[in-house]
């Protein structure tokens, strides 16, 4: 059963699956949202450090708005990994099966005692092609990404920079996906953690072959975090968005993946 999980680590008291960072980020795992997250997301989504970066966050970030969100990507881990256990039954000497999607998105600090700690969130998702200005030919391309078969290497895909549209109490939100808490900002642990999951899910699992970010302009540390991850930076362009009533210029970077090498 276990390789139908593989390259994931199962946790041998909870039996949660995990990935984990290479030194010196060892102590950092990536685990499926849990029930109880929401306290942790509420603190630091109502940090300016966090929520600055972020495309139209309701402020203040209320708990009905965190439980919807662990909801949501709870379901869709729950999702993958019930998929992971049927193809371990239907597959159980391979080859590995492509799955949609991640079981393992957020961050968390292992403790010395064992316990670890909520410090942030990553995910790919199908891209919402914001980069495309035309109306029009963006529902398309969205309609066409959508319909593609798990593992079709022609998928765009999106990290962070990629919304998520819901609608609470009549009101539009849109919520991007990438985040790390403030206190470990700078120490590199975003970078490892978008390498591990390109490297180790992304491309194998998943067939991701290319991936499309976008990130406000003046966010020159994301951008700089998708770079060492071998990011093309494709330039500035302005799709109309306003952010707390300040017009953003986004900054698009790409990365794709041919034969174990990124094209330039």
């Amino acid at each position: 059963m276990i390789y139908q999980f593989h390259p994931l680590e199962i946790n041998p008291k909870t039996g949660e699956p995990f990935l984990r960072l290479a030194a010196p980020h060892q102590n950092i795992i990536l685990t499926p949202p849990r029930q109880g997250d929401q306290s942790v997301l509420i603190q630091h989504m109502n940090d300016p450090a966090i929520y600055g970066w972020m495309a139209k966050l309701p402020r203040p970030y209320l708990p009905e708005h965190a439980d919807f969100w662990i909801q949501f990507v709870k379901g869709e881990s729950d999702a993958t990994l019930e998929y992971l256990r049927k193809s371990a039954e239907d597959f159980p000497d391979g080859p590995l099966q492509f799955v949609g999607a991640s079981p393992v998105c957020h961050l968390r600090e292992v403790k010395e005692d064992g316990t670890d700690v909520f410090i942030g969130d990553i995910n790919v998702r199908r891209s919402q092609f914001a980069e495309v200005l035309d109306e029009v030919e963006r529902k398309r391309l969205q309609e066409d990404n959508a319909k593609k078969q798990a593992g079709d290497p022609t998928i765009q895909y999106g990290i962070g920079g990629t919304l998520v549209l819901w609608t609470y109490e009549f009101i539009t939100f849109l919520f991007a996906i990438d985040w790390l808490a403030a206190s470990h900002h700078g120490r590199g642990i975003m970078t490892a953690a978008i390498g591990l999951f390109l490297t180790a899910w992304g491309i194998p699992r998943m067939g991701v072959r290319h991936v499309v970010v976008h990130t406000f302009a003046e966010n020159v540390g994301s951008n700089r975090v998708f770079e060492k991850n071998g990011f093309v930076n494709r330039g500035l362009f302005d799709n109309g968005l306003t952010v707390r009533g300040e017009k953003k210029i986004l900054t698009l970077l790409e990365w794709k993946h041919d034969l174990g090498e990124n094209e330039t």
